[in-house]
């Protein structure tokens, strides 16, 4: 197997998750007595939390793409970046290194279109709901988005960066999430992408009145993909 390298830490939740999706595909693909060759950087997620000016995200980008050196020079043949909001430095961190890093929008992208869905609605941090960066990965595979509607992407910033980026999962949040994504049903959405690594804490991904398009599970499966690739 191919070793993989994942820059996590952001938050340290999702980076668990990953850990957990990958390794239990290795053992339904390998087998029972299989663990993934992973090496994992994980950043301290407090520097890197709600940015907002160009200079943080300079900073951010810096910060990623010597986690991804490290990692090269550990011996990763490919790079994760365990989070959506930090694609927005995905080019800068990509240069730096010259083993592929694996765009988990295009991941999700891709498997959309194999399932032909054609409209579809993103939840994320504030971010990826209202910038380009992650949008287009989907638009380019004539995939249209819903417009991301501000009470919306208030509800979900909110329970993104105050609850489940601090490991907390209330009832309350999960109403919510459930009042969206019907909303987004009612308004003409075929399926929705969980642009952020934490949202499959409190939304249920295999039982939903959409079909929920899981972007850690997704990233995931691409990871394994490239680790089993010459096996």
């Amino acid at each position: 197997m191919r070793k993989i390298g994942l820059i996590g830490g952001m938050s340290w939740y999702s980076t668990r998750t990953y850990y957990e999706h990958i390794n239990r595909l290795v053992q339904t693909r390998v087998g029972q007595g299989a663990s993934a060759p992973m090496v994992i950087e994980s950043l301290n997620f407090a520097e890197l939390s709600r940015l907002s000016t160009d200079a943080e995200w300079a900073s951010a980008a810096k910060t990623l793409a010597a986690a991804a050196k490290r990692l090269e020079k550990a011996g990763a043949t490919a790079i994760l970046i365990g989070a959506n909001s930090m694609h927005k430095v995905y080019d800068q961190v990509a240069k730096a290194v010259d083993v592929p890093i694996i765009h988990i929008a295009e991941c999700v992208a891709e498997r959309m279109a194999a399932a032909k869905v054609k409209r579809a609605a993103l939840l994320g941090t504030r971010n990826v709901m209202l910038e380009s960066f992650y949008r287009q990965k989907l638009i380019a595979r004539d995939i249209e988005l819903l417009p991301p509607e501000l009470p919306f992407v208030e509800t979900l910033d909110r329970v993104i960066y105050d609850e489940l980026l601090k490991g907390k999962v209330s009832r309350q949040a999960e109403r919510e999430l459930k009042t969206i994504i019907t909303n987004l049903e009612h308004d003409g959405a075929e399926a929705v992408v969980l642009g952020c690594t934490e949202l499959e804490m409190i939304v249920d991904v295999d039982a939903n009145v959409l079909p929920i398009y899981d972007c850690t599970r997704i990233h995931a499966e691409a990871a394994v993909g490239w680790m089993l690739a010459d096996a």
